[in-house]
């Protein structure tokens, strides 16, 4: 599931999160210096009409000088749909037993 051309790297240490259609995978590789950086790989499983599959895939390289203000910026943005929307997964809703909780909503 990896790109070719990263076959030859090798990993330091990895975490993958299966979701569902979507698995993320949480990579820390070495850079030509011998520093690390972390890869987060979002790959989604796709199916064709005759039953083959295929995946895409979206990736975010993140290196060292970036951790603190991303991590900030995440972890601000996740606080915020918390704080407006809720824990509660909106998609849920599509489900037969579906039991409504109070979404906050700005009118």
């Amino acid at each position: 599931m990896r790109d070719h051309e990263e076959d030859n790297i090798e990993e330091i240490h990895s975490k993958i999160l299966r979701a569902g259609r979507r698995t993320y995978f949480f990579d820390v590789r070495e850079t030509k210096a011998s520093d690390y950086y972390l890869t987060i790989t979002e790959s989604k499983k796709f199916t064709n009409e005759d039953g083959s599959y295929y995946y895409k895939k979206h990736k975010i390289y993140l290196y060292k000088e970036d951790f603190k203000n991303f991590s900030n910026f995440l972890q601000d943005s996740i606080s915020f749909i918390f704080e407006n929307r809720g824990h509660e997964v909106i998609s849920e809703r599509h489900q037969k037993n579906y039991v409504p909780n109070n979404i906050k909503s700005e009118s």
